[in-house]
């Protein structure tokens, strides 16, 4: 496997005294690219006229690739390490999220109307029209974000402590992109029933639900049940986000090789809940070739090990990842670091899509199969192609709120994923560009709109 690209989620900054004499400097920075450091911002901090004190930011691959640089600039003769600051933990220091007024309390009369007694009335308001709540309290744009911690990112049954600052970035993410109010809850317990009533408990706060890194298959019943029991959306990103995003990218991929959805052969490897979302998913897109496959190979009939969101996409046949890619259309990985080898993409038909999306090494890397495939995506942000749920959770929220949907179905993930892949132009369409950037600011508003306009023609909508 070849190594992976340095990037800023592994990034330092070494502060060193470096002698003033011509060529001291040089030798840091060759020493940072000797060991493949990606040279960022060089910051001068203090100088005299012996001496300069300078901040050096370098992106690392890994914190062992890390450790490395580092340990190259400490052999350098007359170099002087002051310090190491790693700039991803910085970031998180102290939390990521802070809650805010949203008018200010200058007077006993602003106080008084805020707060009690004026505060009492609304209290009465809401007591008397129970949806007064949306239009008198946080409730309209509030979103809750909740998890056990026991599936965290790829990392496996962290915990809810451990979970927090993925959730707490999601509640960035949500305001960044959709103006959306959100707020980490991660629970103490791992078992269902309890997730489910607490969360019932806490709804009236929240105008919408946002379960998130909860293992499969629990989270398949914990979502279900929610969904029978609670009049706001509820929407599993994990699932529904990813899948979403991936039909987008598949639609526009198919573009590129001229390939109708139906006629298509697709291996999905990982059948957790991503998978299984996207299978369903693709199947209401139209596929109609969809061969799953777990690490023990394809999901077959005849397997005992079989859950019921396994069984449903079960074929009569046998066999392992190899056998089910040969003569494929598309592979989608939502599984584990390199568990697919050229050989197996080159076995694919022609003109192979190759979505290679485990987080953060993929499936396969994209280097060593740039010559055998058509289009390539994954699920970094340094390679072309990111598959990020961002592009869908901010405005299926947004759109869910904003009509004041009760539930979020099928065909809001459907034309969510229209929408998505609509924004690049068929004159922008390539290889490295199937769907457009997370900072593509027509993106939350796009999404929305598609999400409002089926929850209306379903019938779903209150607004």
């Amino acid at each position: 496997m070849v190594n992976l690209t340095p990037n800023s989620s592994f990034s330092l900054t070494l502060r060193l005294q470096i002698p003033n004499r011509v060529g001291m400097l040089a030798s840091v920075t060759g020493a940072i690219a000797s060991t493949g450091g990606n040279l960022g911002q060089i910051d001068l901090i203090e100088q005299t006229r012996e001496v300069s004190i300078r901040d050096i930011t370098v992106d690392a691959a890994s914190t062992e690739h890390a450790e490395t640089i580092v340990e190259s600039i400490k052999v350098l003769p007359d170099i002087k390490l002051i310090n190491v600051y790693d700039r991803t933990f910085n970031l998180h220091r102290g939390g990521k999220i802070s809650i805010n007024s949203r008018i200010a309390i200058k007077s006993l009369a602003d106080l008084a109307m805020a707060y009690t007694p004026g505060v009492g009335r609304i209290c009465t308001a809401i007591a008397q029209d129970p949806e007064q709540a949306y239009h008198l309290t946080i409730k309209q744009n509030t979103v809750a974000i909740v998890t056990d911690g026991s599936a965290v990112l790829g990392l496996g049954n962290l915990g809810p402590e451990a979970a927090l600052p993925v959730m707490e970035g999601k509640a960035m993410l949500f305001k960044e992109f959709a103006g959306i109010d959100a707020f980490p809850i991660c629970l103490a317990s791992q078992d269902t029933k309890t997730i489910v009533e607490t969360v019932k408990q806490i709804a009236p706060v929240f105008g919408g639900v946002n379960l998130e890194d909860i293992a499969a298959p629990r989270c398949f019943e914990i979502e279900r049940l929610l969904r029978e029991q609670l009049n706001i959306p509820v929407f599993h990103d994990d699932q529904h986000g990813t899948a979403i995003v991936t039909l987008a990218a598949l639609i526009n991929a198919l573009k590129l090789v001229n390939k109708p959805i139906a006629k298509v052969k697709i291996i999905i490897n990982g059948a957790g809940a991503a998978g299984v979302a996207i299978a369903r998913l693709l199947k209401k897109a139209g596929a109609e070739t969809i061969w799953m496959c777990d690490s023990k190979g394809i999901l077959s009939k005849q397997r005992p090990d079989m859950s019921p969101e396994k069984l449903e996409f079960a074929i009569d046949k046998m066999g392992s990842l190899a056998a089910a890619m040969m003569g494929s259309d598309v592979f989608i990985g939502v599984s584990a670091p390199g568990v697919v080898t050229p050989e197996m993409v080159r076995s694919m038909a022609s003109e192979p899509i190759v979505f290679a999306m485990a987080n953060p090494i993929p499936e396969i890397q994209p280097e060593l199969v740039t010559d055998y495939v058509a289009v390539m995506a994954t699920g970094r942000s340094d390679y072309p192609n990111q598959i990020n749920n961002v592009l869908a959770f901010p405005g299926v929220f947004r759109g869910a709120l904003d009509c004041r949907a009760s539930t979020i179905t099928t065909t809001m993930y459907l034309e969510a994923a229209y929408a998505i892949a609509s924004l690049v132009k068929p004159s922008d369409l390539n290889r490295q560009h199937i769907v457009p950037s997370v900072f593509d600011e027509r993106v939350a508003s796009a999404v929305s709109g598609a999400v409002q306009r089926a929850a209306r023609e379903e019938g779903i909508a209150a607004n």
